[in-house]
């Protein structure tokens, strides 16, 4: 739910720009905003993508703090 109208320190009588969206509507309501949205701004055409060599990939580095997070996920550290 999108709330427009807002508290506003303006002069009575100027012009008042509406508040943000509702904050506290939750996960729902987010869901239902971007459904909305979406059609506004569609999506670039998908291409396929094609397999690297691992002979073409060099220098990937993980920081120490995230080999951990990596190892515990079952597409890298397995």
């Amino acid at each position: 739910m999108t709330n427009l109208k807002g508290s506003s320190s303006a002069a009575p009588g100027a012009s008042v720009s509406p508040a943000p969206g509702d904050l506290e509507g939750g996960l729902d309501t987010l869901r239902g905003d971007c459904a909305r949205m979406a059609q506004r701004w569609p999506a670039p055409a998908r291409t396929a993508s094609r397999p690297v060599p691992p002979s073409h990939i060099h220098k990937v580095s993980v920081p120490k703090r995230s080999v951990r997070l990596l190892e515990g996920m079952s597409d890298y550290g397995d």
